[in-house]
């Protein structure tokens, strides 16, 4: 019966991507990254309960990458869409309740941009497809992760809602940003940069000394910067294991 426990909470992951899904259609961006971030809570606690039971296997592998491709691949590539798409306008619609879904199909009607979105979702399948037969990825990662990747994606309209303003609003819905954030965000999922995972062995301050600080550095900054630290904090996870990577050396 235990070995069930693990597959249950990645369902449970599944289901949070298909409703985060169907919000993103529907350009209710806030909701869909609520059901977006409870979906990677799933996604942690699946791995961590797998572990305390011992209940690991094949089947779980696969369908672990499968709720990601759900949650954090394709769910951000829709979010992407509606971003690009409001971009196009002119006239920002911040209001994600649903009704710019209009003004996003019209979007559609003079520009195919909005698609480009799409290569944050491709290249999230990629990604889960190398990590689903590399057997070097276990107590480090290669390239980004999909749920931080989704994370910074779901972080944008989030900002824009509660921490938004004249300036940070013509950043985010420039047209070229978005752009260039797809690219980079393309590239980090299938970087060759090995990154540090949350995975403690034990809670040995010395032996995960690099986990602490990053965990305590981030709340710090979600603390001090909300929805503005997201972005600082996958910056943060990411040059702390350079560094990390070449004082190890």
């Amino acid at each position: 019966m235990k070995r069930h426990i693990p597959q249950f909470i990645t369902m449970l992951n599944i289901l949070c991507g298909c409703i985060a899904t169907v919000f993103a259609v529907m350009n209710m961006l806030e909701l869909t990254a609520l059901f977006v971030f409870l979906g990677i809570i799933f996604d942690f606690f699946d791995g961590l309960a797998a572990r305390l039971l011992n209940s690991q296997s094949e089947l779980g592998i696969q369908l672990d990458s499968l709720a990601d491709m759900i949650t954090s691949g394709l769910v951000p590539g829709i979010v992407m869409f509606q971003l690009l798409a409001m971009s196009q306008t002119g006239g920002w619609n911040l209001d994600f309740s649903g009704s710019g879904e209009a003004l996003t199909w019209g979007v559609l009607k003079t520009s195919f941009l909005p698609f480009f979105g799409f290569l944050i979702t491709l290249a999230s399948a990629y990604r889960l497809a190398k990590f689903n037969i590399d057997e070097n990825q276990v107590s480090s990662f290669i390239g980004l992760p999909t749920p931080a990747n989704a994370l910074v994606i779901l972080s944008l309209p989030l900002i824009l809602l509660y921490q938004g303003n004249d300036y940070l609003n013509s950043i985010i819905l420039n047209p070229w940003f978005l752009i260039i954030l797809t690219l980079l965000s393309s590239y980090l999922l299938n970087s060759k940069i090995e990154l540090f995972t949350l995975k403690f062995d034990n809670w040995s301050f010395k032996d995960n000394a690099l986990r602490y600080i990053f965990i305590i550095v981030s709340l710090v900054l979600l603390l001090t910067m909300k929805f503005l630290a997201v972005p600082a904090i996958v910056v943060f996870y990411i040059v702390s294991s350079i560094v990390y990577k070449f004082g190890a050396k």
